[in-house]
């Protein structure tokens, strides 16, 4: 026998009436409480009824329905990769995380020009960080909706962009990938500018262009209207397959198109957007730019027509005071809305446009 079992033996059993009474004076204890519990939780459900009765049915459905379809963030694929691990995807490439503000932490791939493939071997984050100085330029690159950063179009571009001598940082926004925190359009422009100004802190005279593809484009010029009223302007700006406002691209997003000829469907729709605040005005914040701003489209893109690039060009033509700081590319049929990577012409569109403007 231990020492425990020794104590345990001397220990004197308690008579059962006394577990009997200590359980009962707990009962009672509990008893005394259960009316300010009881009041507490229905002045709670009381507020939460009249915070749900406040408004009509259809903003407690469609805002949150509209929400969804435009982020499309629930659809995280790929499935089996992981993010912590970017080697086993594209090579020379780091992952890390920046906390914007509390509760979100956003997750982000650097990948270095593939000129630096070899340097790159074994080395750790803060070797990456430094390499952004080298003079190289680096492309912020924020994605559309749906998916992540190692979705496989995003993943050919960063190799793309990399075979051209670019630094590519492909980040998720809050609520994307391995991300945390709920997206929204004042969320995803916050994550912007944080990880952009976080980058120009440390590229020291290296350039900095933020690269919007769909969804990304509203954000790109979101961020860059903040970034210009606060007097840093943003080196570049490329828009890939932008809107001219989401308002207006929703009416013709393919999975709404079928509620176009519903009666008052589309007024509901609209009425959701600006309830959750969803409206990424690339139309809007053109306007008050002055970074040189590339547009690139397809011809057949269905998922944002050509239209929209073409009237967001024009806008941003007649608005800059350098014309020359605008320029638009249109790509022939056969890459619509995701794979402009494709097309040699890509890469030779950014470089002339890119070096001629930071010449």
């Amino acid at each position: 026998m231990d020492a425990r079992d020794s104590e345990a033996a001397l220990e004197p059993e308690r008579p059962a009436g006394a577990c009997v009474a200590s359980w009962w004076d707990m009962v009672l204890r509990n008893l005394r409480y259960l009316p300010c519990a009881c009041s507490a939780l229905m002045k709670k459900i009381a507020a939460e009824y009249r915070s749900f009765t406040s408004k009509p049915l259809k903003e407690h459905i469609f805002a949150p329905l509209m929400n969804m379809l435009i982020y499309l963030n629930f659809y995280n694929t790929p499935l089996l990769v992981d993010l912590k691990n970017p080697e086993s995807t594209i090579a020379h490439t780091v992952n890390f995380y920046l906390r914007p503000e509390p509760g979100v932490l956003l997750g982000i791939w650097h990948t270095v020009p593939s000129c630096r493939r070899e340097d790159a071997k074994g080395k750790c984050r803060c070797w990456y960080e430094a390499a952004l100085r080298d003079g190289n330029p680096i492309i912020l690159y924020l994605h559309g909706s749906a998916q992540h950063r190692a979705a496989p179009h995003r993943i050919q571009l960063a190799k793309v962009l990399s075979d051209g001598g670019f630094h590519v940082l492909s980040m998720d926004y809050r609520g994307f990938g391995d991300s945390t925190g709920t997206p929204t359009e004042e969320g995803l422009t916050t994550d912007t500018i944080y990880v952009y100004e976080w980058t120009k802190a440390r590229s020291g005279r290296t350039p900095v262009c933020l690269w919007g593809h769909s969804l990304g484009t509203g954000v790109a010029t979101n961020a860059a209207r903040v970034l210009e009223a606060k007097g840093c302007p943003v080196d570049a700006i490329v828009l890939e397959a932008p809107f001219t406002n989401m308002w207006v691209a929703s009416i013709n997003y393919p999975l709404l198109k079928i509620y176009k000829k519903l009666p008052g469907c589309l007024r509901t729709f609209m009425d959701a957007l600006k309830e959750d605040k969803i409206v990424y005005p690339n139309d809007e914040n053109v306007k008050f730019l002055s970074s040189p701003l590339l547009i690139l489209h397809g011809e057949d893109d269905r998922t944002v027509p050509l239209e929209f690039g073409k009237q967001l060009y024009e806008i941003a033509r007649s608005a800059y005071r350098n014309k020359d700081r605008v320029k638009m590319v249109v790509f022939p049929p056969g890459f619509h809305h995701n794979l402009l990577c494709e097309s040699p012409l890509l890469l030779r569109s950014v470089r002339d446009f890119l070096s001629q403007q930071w010449a």
